[in-house]
């Protein structure tokens, strides 16, 4: 019989976490525990969405092996997972993956559910990166893709707003949608941003001047000064025109910018991430360096920054060119 204490726990979480996997469920006290550290060691939305799928699809590949008990589970069994992971996946899919299981088993072993962790001794698949692989648009095609949304509608200066803030900000298209009318102020007679990245972090970047003015002429339009607490970035009401009080989705940043995209003509496949790449890059190519650009971008490491750094693209491309047959 399962306490009551934990029935109310299961309907808590039962709007963020869907179900207990079976693999976990029979126990009280694992699930319990299971749901605990989701719900309370996970505190970024994404990552919980993620290692949730993740604990899933393992605890479902452990069902069909016949494994039906928690303590069942030893490293020879998670190694064969991982190894199978790596027929289908990429090795950053595979490596997340395993990480997910060493936490859980990790947070289940303090709380005395089970004696090991099997996921610990197994070891993921080596991946380094030099380069990140994120789409970046050079200068001229930046200029070329704000240039083209039309100004005249209150939907173009918000899309147009949104992409320079991604651009001149280096900021996440995650941190940007959260932002407030308010977030945007004045200090020392500039233009500044307040942005709310992972971690808690709260990071604060003076406005480019072309920023200043997409910012300023999309808050007048939509007036937003008017409402300090409301979102920046709103979804529009069907094709009225106007703005709703709903802070704009990430999928419909990105189905917004690939239109935006293909109408300009642009043959790159870009993402939201790939302005803040495409930010960066323009940066050092302009005699940035690379310290700074890693606290603009509020990067806990310069190596992060330095995946964005996309300048030696360039240099290879004229170099293939010398190759003259």
């Amino acid at each position: 019989m399962v306490p009551k204490k934990l029935v109310r726990f299961e309907a808590i979480a039962e709007a963020t976490l869907a179900q207990i996997p079976a693999l976990f469920a029979p126990d009280p006290r694992a699930a319990r525990h299971f749901l605990e550290f989701f719900a309370a060691n996970i505190r970024n939305a994404n990552t919980r969405r993620a290692y949730f799928r993740n604990v899933g699809e393992f605890a479902a590949w452990c069902g069909a092996q016949g494994f039906d008990e928690l303590l069942d589970i030893e490293p020879i069994h998670v190694a064969a997972y991982v190894e199978q992971l790596g027929t289908r996946l990429a090795k950053p899919s595979v490596k997340q993956q395993l990480a997910a299981l060493r936490m859980l088993f990790d947070w289940l072993v303090v709380r005395q559910v089970i004696v090991a962790n099997p996921a610990s001794p197994v070891r993921g698949p080596k991946y380094t990166v030099r380069k990140g692989k994120t789409a970046v648009l050079t200068a001229q095609e930046a200029r070329e893709l704000l240039d083209s949304i039309p100004a005249n509608t209150l939907i173009g200066l918000r899309d147009r707003a949104l992409i320079g803030t991604m651009i001149y900000s280096f900021a996440r298209v995650g941190a940007v949608l959260k932002m407030r009318a308010e977030d945007v102020y004045v200090q020392g007679r500039r233009t500044w941003l307040r942005l709310h990245e992972k971690g808690g972090k709260r990071h604060e970047m003076p406005a480019h001047h072309l920023l200043d003015q997409y910012l300023e002429e999309y808050r007048m339009a939509a007036g937003l000064k008017h409402d300090p607490k409301g979102f920046l970035f709103r979804t529009a009401k069907g094709r009225s025109g106007r703005l709703s009080t709903d802070p704009l989705a990430q999928a419909d940043a990105y189905r917004m910018i690939r239109r935006r995209a293909l109408a300009c003509g642009l043959q790159t496949r870009i993402g939201n991430h790939s302005f803040r790449a495409t930010g960066i890059t323009e940066y050092l190519r302009n005699g940035g360096k690379l310290e700074i650009a890693q606290q603009m971008a509020a990067h806990e490491s310069a190596r992060t920054t330095g995946l964005y750094d996309r300048r030696d693209d360039e240099l290879s491309l004229d170099e293939v060119e010398r190759i003259l047959i």
